[in-house]
């Protein structure tokens, strides 16, 4: 049975032909198009992007380093430079209410134009309304008005006037205030004369001048009405003249924007602005305080200017937005703030789009880590896809109680198509947490991280590695250089029948090659550069690897690798330290005495056994029960450690390796060091596949290597994972040459007979196993134990 469980060196390593490359080198070959092996996502990305109802966004999910993000980005841009182009977008000050600002959109390209066009109207203005105030008519109509005042006025203190004179008193004008004194002489009266008068004299001047300031009262009582009337005929004055200097500015404009009722309606509203507001632009009646002609500009600028909020004039088809830092105000706009004398200030020119404002009418792509780290963002992402629009809003102010004076812009209506680029965990996470996320996400674009070996895969992986040369610059490769990638790639699949769809690490190889070939002077990348660029990345990153070994064959790590003992074997685990993954040996132990507490696994009693290497402890009992106990109770005490592991310990690979190791402990059957075991099994005994395969088997080969390959030593693997074998050719020559032996197993009994080196024995139809056999030795060790526990 030992020598149908040995792989040969063929089975070990599933090479290349490179006659199934029938080219000398890449620069022959065509350029790949398209995505390599990625049909499921092609045709999922075609549905989502062309399904325009709403709800039907997209969620591009894979692992990084597949190419993902380009696959996404390059299948929008083809599809979106053939649509329309979206409308632009202006945000207007609000004469009605300048807290709400207006948005107004235009065709694509066509806002640009009406910022102009309203700049020229404000440039018309600021040079014509002064002009049409210092105009010769308008300063006639103005004096006009005022000596029509002024005649009122008059004719009511001629009156006053001409009784003063009966009375010999003269009327006097003092700073806009009206006086009496009397007249001696034809000169008035100074205080010193007046007092020299008889008292009748002076008594009847006073009562004169009383009854002139009564009809003087009485003469001016309308002034006010006068003054009213005056003030509200230079008003209309003013607007007047205002209205003939801005019409035909404003004339040539609503023409070109007759078929835009916003925008009528706004030049509309600007131009009875304009009118209204006339004297505060002009300023001919501020004496103290003049209005400059900066004063003017920035007046009419900041009032009745255009914020250009998207500008689509240099878009071709729909805008393809990737927005690399999602956060609330990057994603729907903001408004900002001047600081003026200490105090924070704003207004609508100070509005600022967001990534969704320039994608509106096409697609959004992020990045949905990055989206879901971000405070607020997600919820009020689901709102503007719900709303269908885009508001620009302070959420803090929702959360802190604090808010502040600010604009509340009119809300832009939404239409994106939004793309999620992220991995499969965050999708599931947000289908089981969020019930919104499938009626937004309907379309998942799944990225598959290998695709079927066959020729013809081979022969496109080959133009895709031209095409990457070529977009990196880099030399050719052979067609033996070709052939060495294509088995990296099954390996880092870990499938002789596959390849890996990780573009991003195959990049990173490809130029590290080139780099080789500089080195060493060559014209065309050769699998010998190949080689030199694998080598030297595991090189770098191999001091923690070495440092296990170091311990192992200086004995602080105790593994035997070779002669027999009881209750012990050797497992194999995989340590995982960020991106680099390597394979050591770990000594397994059992002991088993009699008692009741079963299997103990040590591990998890100290609570370093993680689940499911817990639940593959657990399992042994299962199977000792059904394969050795079916007719008497098992009972016994049995502990199981993994030793010298001082860091949590999870996954069921070594429960094969276990259960050997407790039947040896068991049965006092030795079992042979030679050998490392790793593979997870049932409660029937099968041998099942585990992960890490070539990992495990290189770190113990390596061990070996180290102490010396005796032609004894070997590594028993489950038969599932011969498919994944992809070893290093420095072991496939090793079993070549029968220094070191690869075993592939399926059940337990075929594990003891290569650790223990006899018959695992066969069960008879009586039910009782073929005699001194490991099996039958199984079952009379734990009837013993069992008879004891009884005693």
């Amino acid at each position: 049975m030992v020598t149908e469980t040995r792989l040969s060196s063929e089975q070990l390593y599933f090479s290349c032909d490179p006659e199934l490359l029938p080219f000398k080198t890449t620069s022959t070959l065509e350029p790949f198009t398209g995505f390599f092996g990625q049909n499921r996502a092609i045709e999922a990305m075609e549905f989502g992007i062309g399904m325009r109802r709403p709800g039907y966004n997209l969620f591009v999910m894979g692992t990084p380093h597949t190419g993902r993000f380009s696959f996404a980005m390059e299948n929008l841009k083809a599809v979106a430079k053939k649509e329309k182009t979206p409308k632009d977008w202006i945000y207007l000050n609000n004469l009605q209410d300048n807290r709400h600002p207006l948005a107004i959109s235009f065709p694509a390209g066509k806002a640009q134009s009406f910022k102009r066009d309203i700049k020229q109207i404000i440039e018309g203005a600021l040079s014509e309304m002064p002009a049409a105030f210092e105009s010769p008519t308008y300063q006639r109509k103005k004096s006009k008005i005022e000596r029509d005042f002024n005649r009122y006025y008059d004719r009511a203190i001629d009156a006053v006037e001409r009784e003063a004179r009966e009375h010999s008193i003269a009327v006097y004008r003092d700073a806009g205030t009206i006086g009496f004194t009397p007249v001696a002489d034809g000169q008035a009266m100074d205080e010193a004369v007046f007092s020299q008068l008889s008292e009748d004299a002076r008594d009847a001047f006073t009562k004169a001048i009383s009854e002139l300031e009564d009809q003087l009262n009485e003469a001016l009582t309308g002034l006010p009405q006068w003054r009213r009337e005056a003030a509200e005929k230079l008003k209309n004055l003013d607007r007047d003249t205002t209205r003939e200097a801005i019409s035909p500015l404003f004339q040539p404009i609503r023409e070109k924007y007759a078929n835009l009722s916003a925008a009528m309606d706004y030049l509309a509203e600007m131009e009875t602005s304009l009118v209204k507001n006339c004297s505060e632009i002009v300023g001919d009646d501020k004496v103290l305080e003049p209005v400059t002609d900066a004063a003017r500009r920035s007046y009419m600028e900041s009032n009745y200017g255009v914020n250009l909020l998207v500008d689509n004039i240099k878009t071709k088809g729909a805008p393809v937005v990737y927005e690399a830092h999602p956060s609330y105000e990057n994603l729907f706009g903001r408004v900002e703030y001047n600081t003026e004398m200490g105090a924070l200030s704003t207004n609508y020119k100070l509005i600022r789009s967001g990534a969704l404002h320039q994608a509106n009418g096409g697609y959004l792509v992020m990045e949905a880590e990055k989206l879901l780290e971000q405070p607020f963002v997600y919820g009020a992402l689901k709102r503007a896809l719900k709303s269908h629009e885009i508001r620009i809003e302070s959420p803090a102010s929702e959360y802190t109680g604090i808010s502040t004076i600010t604009l509340l812009p009119q809300a832009v209506p939404l239409t994106v198509k939004l793309v999620l680029i992220g991995s499969r965990d965050i999708y599931y996470l947000l289908q089981e947490l969020d019930h919104d996320f499938e009626k937004m996400f309907r379309v998942v674009v799944d990225f598959d991280e290998d695709v079927k070996r066959t020729p013809q895969m081979v022969r496109s992986y080959a133009r895709l590695m031209k095409t990457l040369a070529d977009e990196e610059g880099l030399a050719p490769l052979t067609r033996r250089a070709v052939a060495r990638l294509v088995e990296h790639s099954s390996r880092q699949a870990q499938n002789q029948e596959l390849l890996s769809a990780h573009i991003g690490e195959l990049v990173d190889l490809l130029c590290e090659a080139d780099f080789k070939r500089i080195q060493e002077e060559d014209e065309l990348i050769n699998a010998d550069h190949v080689e030199m660029a694998l080598n030297a990345k595991e090189r770098r990153t191999a001091r923690m690897a070495e440092k296990i070994e170091e311990g192992i064959v200086e004995e602080t790590v105790l593994i035997d690798t070779e002669g027999k003992a009881i209750g012990k074997a050797n497992g194999l685990t995989v340590l995982q330290v960020g991106d680099v993954a390597f394979g050591t040996p770990a000594r397994i132990t059992a002991t088993v005495y009699p008692g009741s507490r079963g299997i103990v696994d040590i591990e998890r009693e100290v609570t370093l056994g993680q689940p499911i290497h817990s639940k593959g402890v657990l399992i042994l009992s299962g199977f000792l029960g059904n394969q050795y106990a079916k007719d008497f109770p098992m009972t016994m005490s049995a502990s199981i450690a993994l030793e010298q592991s001082y860091g949590y310990v999870d996954g069921d690979s070594a429960s094969l390796a276990e259960v050997c190791t407790l039947i040896s402990a068991l049965t006092h059957i030795p079992i042979s060091q030679n050998y490392a075991t790793t593979g997870s099994i049932n409660q029937y005994g099968e041998v099942q596949a585990i992960g890490g395969v070539n990992e495990k088997i290189e770190g113990y080969f390596n061990l070996c290597k180290t102490r010396g390959l005796n032609g004894e030593q070997g590594v028993i693997i489950p038969k599932a994972n011969i498919r994944n074998l992809m070893l290093k050719a420095e072991v496939v020559n090793a079993v070549k040459a029968g220094e070191f032996s690869v075993y592939a197993v399926a059940h337990v009994d075929e594990c003891l007979e290569i650790l223990m080196g006899r018959k695992a024995g066969k069960r008879k139809e009586d039910g009782t196993f073929t005699q001194r056999s490991i099996n039958a030795q199984v079952v009379k060790r734990l009837r013993e134990i069992s008879s004891a526990k009884a005693d």
